[in-house]
């Protein structure tokens, strides 16, 4: 009861800002271009620091020796997501649909709908599975989910080259190992106390602020998105409504699903990582799907629709979920 509550109203804050940064679009307040540069700073500046900071903070051998599966989970939660979407897509979708719905429903908000919510219920432990799982969450997009839409895997695979993020993670965890004194930089007591250790604990805090803006920018950002998105609330296509149950219900129900048969054969993971895969695997259609809809043959119309419809649908249906497994 108290995880959901918690869920509910990290949700419910995450919602207000994306619903200021709606209203802001819808006003005029933040134009097109102010929105695009908004998403810039959050996916090529603010996401980039709080990951490698993140990653000098909360990694350690011993944390990566029980964690170093976090990065292949985010497979078999596409894989369950694609099983359903498969046995579901006929009964709403017709075949000029089928790849971009199939896409869709495979992928969820990975990183910054989750991050919030997971730091709020469990601290740095939650930050860092969420941030983990995000690395193989990335590779699977840009992999499977562009085949899903397009059969284009060698442009994607391409494209991984120049992803920030995933090379701040790398940069994040190889630092963490083979430096462990890292982690205490930025601390109230930076060691060692030299020119170079203040220099370098000055640049970790610079760098902690900057990741601090992740959230609250990404939410704007969104909402921004979702301010300059088509949907009109009446007379929604099936398709629509086929995604968003799919996405936010049989999905997840179908994850926890193979959780509690796996946990009947022996196979444990522990609290936390459970329950961030719950929490992943119940989040809304991903916000960039829309754009990679648009430039890999998909229906943009579909994905544009499905991002608005299932972000506000997950007000509910998330914190429901986590009452149903806390």
């Amino acid at each position: 009861m108290a995880e959901s509550r918690v869920v509910l109203i990290k949700i419910a804050g995450m919602f207000l800002l994306i619903l200021g940064g709606w209203a802001a679009r819808r006003r005029g307040l933040l134009r097109e271009e102010a929105s695009a540069i908004l998403s810039r700073i959050v996916v090529d500046a603010a996401f980039p620091a709080l990951v490698f900071t993140q990653m000098l903070r909360t990694v350690d051998a011993a944390a990566l020796r029980q964690d170093w599966l976090l990065p292949m989970l985010p497979l078999p939660l596409v894989l369950i997501a694609y099983l359903v979407g498969l046995g579901t897509v006929p009964l709403f979708g017709g075949k000029a649909q089928r790849n971009t719905a199939l896409f869709l429903i495979t992928s969820p908000n990975w990183v910054f709908l989750p991050l919030p919510i997971a730091e709020a219920l469990y601290g740095s432990a939650g930050v860092r599975v969420v941030l983990l799982c995000n690395v193989g969450a990335q590779l699977a997009l840009w992999s499977i989910g562009v085949w899903i839409l397009h059969g284009d895997v060698g442009q994607a695979l391409r494209n991984l080259r120049s992803n920030i993020g995933l090379w701040a993670t790398g940069g994040g965890l190889l630092l963490a190992l083979a430096f462990p004194g890292l982690r205490n930089v930025g601390t109230l007591h930076p060691t060692p106390a030299t020119l170079g250790g203040l220099a370098g604990a000055a640049a970790f805090d610079a760098l902690a602020m900057l990741g601090s803006l992740t959230i609250p920018l990404s939410l704007l950002a969104i909402g921004a998105q979702l301010g300059a998105l088509p949907v009109a609330l009446r007379r929604l296509p099936p398709s629509l409504w086929g995604v968003a149950a799919a996405r936010l219900i049989v999905a997840p129900l179908a994850t926890i699903g193979l959780g509690l048969l796996l946990a009947r054969a022996g196979f444990h993971l522990p609290l936390v990582t459970r329950m961030v895969v719950v929490l992943v695997s119940a989040m809304p259609v991903a916000i960039v799907c829309s754009v990679m809809a648009e430039r890999f043959g998909g229906d943009a119309t579909l994905a544009a629709q499905s991002v608005f419809l299932s972000t506000m649908l997950s007000l509910v249906t998330v914190p429901a979920l986590f009452f149903l497994v806390a």
